[in-house]
C-alpha cells in the first residue's frame, strides 16, 4: 500500500508527486484544498516512505494509485498529477474512467521525452553514504553537478537519519539508475480520456510546447491548456496562489 498523508473532508483529491518528489513537496497546498476537498497526498512507489521495489514503470505505478482507491473505498476521485505524477494520472484516467470524475496535470504532456536527468543522477551517486557525511557535505558533493540552488533543495528534502549519524536517500536511486528509460515513456496512443482535463504549464518552461496542444487534445478531448507566467517546471512552488486559484476554479 502507498503511504499517504489525509487531510480534510468531502469529495477525494489525490495528489501524485514527480520524479524524485515525494507527498512532503505538496504539503502547504494540499493543506489549502483540504478547506473543500478531502485530500490524500501519496508517495509513489520507490519514492518518500512508500515501498521500494524493482518494478517500476508507469502501468505498475498507476495500478498502485488505484488500488490505494480500491482499499480506501474511493470513488468519483479528482486528481492531480506533476511531472511523472501527471503521467501516472494520465494513465490512470484513461485506464479507469469511471473512477476520475475530473483530472489535473502540471508541466507535462502525454509525449515521450528524452532522458534529461543526468546530472542529477550523476550528483546523487557520487555520495557515497557509507563515508557518513553530513547534510552540508552531502549538499557540496551535489552542487558539482547540479548548479541550481532550487533543485539542490528540493533534492536534499529527501534526505533522512536512516540512523544515528547515518543519512541516506528516501527515494530507490538503485532502481533510478536502472530503469531511468521509463520517465520519459509516452502514453499509448489508444488511451483516451473524455472527462473534463485542465493542463496547466509553466510560462518559462519548456515541457509543454504550444507544438503539444494537438496530441493533447487527442488524448484528452475536453481538455484546456492553461499557462501561469514566469514560472518554471516547479510552478506549483513557485506560484502556489495562482495554482490553488486555477484548480480550484476548474474542480468547481
Amino acid at each position: 500500500m502507498l503511504h499517504s498523508k489525509i487531510e480534510g473532508t468531502g469529495k477525494p483529491l489525490l495528489i501524485l508527486h514527480g520524479f524524485l518528489g515525494m507527498s512532503d513537496n505538496w504539503k502547504t497546498l494540499g493543506t489549502q484544498f483540504a478547506a473543500d476537498f478531502q485530500v490524500h497526498l501519496l508517495d509513489l512507489r520507490n519514492h518518500g516512505r512508500s515501498l521500494h521495489s524493482e518494478e517500476f514503470s508507469y502501468e505498475i505505478m498507476a495500478q498502485d494509485v488505484y488500488d490505494y482507491c480500491q482499499a480506501n473505498t474511493l470513488e468519483n476521485i479528482n486528481i492531480i498529477g506533476h511531472s511523472m505524477g501527471g503521467k501516472v494520472a494520465m494513465l490512470l484516467a484513461a485506464t479507469h474512467p469511471k473512477l476520475v470524475r475530473k483530472l489535473i496535470v502540471a508541466d507535462i504532456g502525454p509525449k515521450f521525452y528524452p532522458q534529461h536527468h543526468q546530472d542529477i543522477l550523476a550528483g546523487l551517486n557520487a555520495v557515497d553514504f557509507s563515508k557518513k557525511p553530513s547534510r552540508n557535505e552531502v549538499e557540496e558533493i551535489m552542487a558539482s553537478y547540479v548548479s541550481d540552488f532550487g533543485t539542490r533543495q528540493f533534492l536534499m528534502k529527501n534526505l533522512f537519519w536512516k540512523e544515528p549519524e547515518q543519512l541516506a536517500f528516501r527515494f530507490n536511486l538503485a532502481v533510478f539508475n536502472n530503469k531511468m528509460d521509463e520517465i520519459g515513456i509516452a502514453l499509448h496512443k489508444y488511451l483516451i480520456y473524455k472527462k473534463p482535463t485542465l493542463f496547466i504549464r509553466g510560462g518559462n518552461s519548456k515541457y509543454i510546447l504550444e507544438s503539444d496542444f494537438e496530441i493533447i487534445k487527442q488524448h484528452f478531448p475536453d481538455s484546456s491548456i492553461e499557462t501561469i507566467p514566469n514560472v518554471g517546471h516547479w510552478l506549483h512552488a513557485e506560484n502556489p496562489t495562482t495554482f490553488y486559484q486555477k484548480v480550484t476554479s476548474f474542480l468547481k
